[in-house]
């Protein structure tokens, strides 16, 4: 006869997960004998080898008495249930390893390659790690909204690059939000006279939403809001476009 100890060696367990089963009613507890100490005999070794065996194998705890207790087809049909369990498991955790490497690709994780790409050359252009963050959570707002329509504006925002004003907007922004000065800044006019010119011209030249973002606020109000709450200067810049006629930077909203 075994002590606890020794059945759990025996068995290739630990004494405290033979405790365990006994708690769930999985190992039935065996009478103390007159010393006071529990004796387990070749049944106890047996039960508690198959026991390791199927929670090994990944079979549940709470499953691992009724099949015990199955015939041979039930026992094989829940054999089956729990691989299949264990598949899409399997499946589940995979997918949160690819998740988890793509953590290491930075932007890439929540952006389309050509966000991407675009979001690269702006630091190429000397782009400030601060503005380019900004620019990345916006564009997780419009890729969330616009899945599809990315591909096409960011086909449009690479040949904006190719503008000297465009970049000139870009690098005095840059210098604006690492800078400690207030909303009273001279270069947030300047920045403002250059996004209300290049508004103007889009204009003229009949450059206009996709229609489907003509007809949804949503997404711009999140974006106009984004920029307000990451930086309090964003107010005094809302205030210069209206001051210059524009209802906003993020779409061309003329002021009624």
């Amino acid at each position: 006869m075994l002590t606890i100890g020794q059945l759990a060696a025996y068995a290739g367990v630990t004494v405290r997960a033979v405790r365990h089963y006994h708690q769930i009613g999985l190992l039935p507890e065996p009478q103390r004998d007159a010393s006071g100490y529990r004796r387990y005999g070749a049944m106890a070794v047996v039960s508690l080898i198959k026991i390791r065996t199927l929670a090994n194998a990944g079979v549940p705890l709470s499953q691992i008495r009724a099949m015990f207790e199955a015939d041979a087809s039930t026992f094989v049909e829940v054999i089956q249930r729990i691989d299949s369990d264990l598949r899409e498991e399997i499946e589940r955790l995979e997918t949160s390893r690819e998740q988890i490497a793509q953590l290491t690709a930075g932007d890439g994780l929540v952006l389309p390659p050509e966000v991407v790409s675009y979001l690269d050359r702006l630091r190429d252009i000397g782009v400030s790690q601060r503005l380019v963050e900004g620019e990345r959570d916006g564009w997780i707002l419009v890729a969330a909204r616009w899945p599809d329509g990315i591909r096409e504006m960011m086909a449009g925002k690479f040949v904006q690059l190719d503008d000297p004003q465009y970049v000139r907007l870009y690098r005095l922004l840059s210098d604006i939000v690492e800078s400690d000065a207030g909303g009273d800044d001279p270069r947030l006019r300047e920045a403002a006279d250059i996004m209300a010119g290049m508004a103007e011209r889009a204009y003229a030249a009949g450059v206009a939403n996709v229609d489907e973002a003509a007809r949804d606020d949503l997404p711009f109000d999140l974006l106009d809001s984004l920029a307000l709450e990451s930086d309090l200067r964003a107010q005094r810049m809302l205030d210069l476009m209206h001051e210059r006629g524009w209802a906003r930077w993020t779409r061309l909203d003329r002021l009624a």
